[in-house]
């Protein structure tokens, strides 16, 4: 599984860039970036990664995501008549701290941008309204665009059916200033998830000795490395259980679990049921 670690160009004399994008087959790539994301699925279906949690998506899904959230949108099924398209709107990190957004009156909005550390799905009848507001946007400039913005935030903050995606603890601030060292080991995880990952080679990326390591990890992720490890595995474990017809057993080894037992054991404790009970979800 390829992950990258992707910037978002947005023009100085702008805070926010709003484009419609064509989703396509066969070139979904992990990734995250510093800034926030809004991501609204017009056309198409398939996987969704946000952190540490893979689901299925579809048409009129809306997504709200923080900087520095790895996430992927895999299209797995198109309509022949419909290019899988989405609109993205992608907007500075500093966007809250800045003296227009420190005003009383925007303190939900900034709450808002912080729950979605972890990920928002927005469900319900405004998600509707919102749909067409994304659209005017991408015709918009100027002092409309950001009045365009702020009224999309306002029916965020009125929608009372949302979902946390990830279940990743969010990172505290510090992550912001650690994160090229915290990317190399998310690289190393996802590049070595068939393998064993061993505790040395890891701490040796950031020049660090294990036990050192371990505490830097946990303090910048409260996670443990090992927590860290598990949940994208079974993560995977998942995303190949609703996707392929591969033997449970061979996922189990394919995600660097040589005894089908401890894979039964971490994917309950992660998914709240077994791999077989997942995949019928799927079937």
């Amino acid at each position: 599984m390829e992950y990258i670690f992707e910037k978002i160009y947005v023009p100085h004399q702008h805070s926010f860039i709003t484009r419609e994008m064509e989703l396509k087959k066969n070139s979904a790539r992990v990734h995250s970036h510093k800034n926030y994301e809004l991501n609204f699925i017009l056309s198409g279906s398939g996987k969704r990664i946000v952190g540490n949690n893979i689901s299925a998506f579809e048409k009129n899904d809306l997504v709200l995501m923080a900087p520095n959230l790895p996430h992927c949108w895999e299209i797995t099924h198109t309509d022949t008549n419909d290019t899988p398209r989405c609109i993205v709107i992608h907007f500075y990190e500093n966007l809250i701290t800045s003296d227009f957004f420190n005003k009383p009156e925007l303190e939900t909005i900034v709450d808002l941008l912080r729950e979605a550390e972890a990920g928002i799905f927005f469900n319900g009848p405004i998600v509707t309204q919102i749909k067409e507001l994304l659209k005017d946007l991408t015709q918009k400039k100027g002092l409309e665009s950001y009045i365009g913005l702020l009224n999309i935030f306002n029916l965020l903050n009125k929608c009372d059916k949302r979902e946390f995606l990830s279940q990743q603890p969010t990172p505290g601030s510090a992550f912001d200033k650690d994160f090229n060292q915290i990317n190399k080991i998310y690289e190393y995880v996802f590049k070595n998830i068939h393998e064993e990952i061993k505790l040395n080679e890891v701490s040796s990326l950031l020049n660090m000795a294990p036990g050192s390591f371990c505490r830097f990890f946990k303090k910048k992720t409260q996670l443990t490395f090992m927590e860290y490890v598990i949940k994208i595995r079974i993560g995977y474990a998942a995303k190949m259980l609703a996707e392929t017809n591969k033997q449970i057993s061979e996922i189990g080894y394919d995600c660097g679990y040589n005894n089908l037992a401890n894979f039964n054991h971490y994917f309950r404790k992660v998914m709240k049921k077994t791999p077989s009970e997942y995949r019928k979800e799927f079937r």
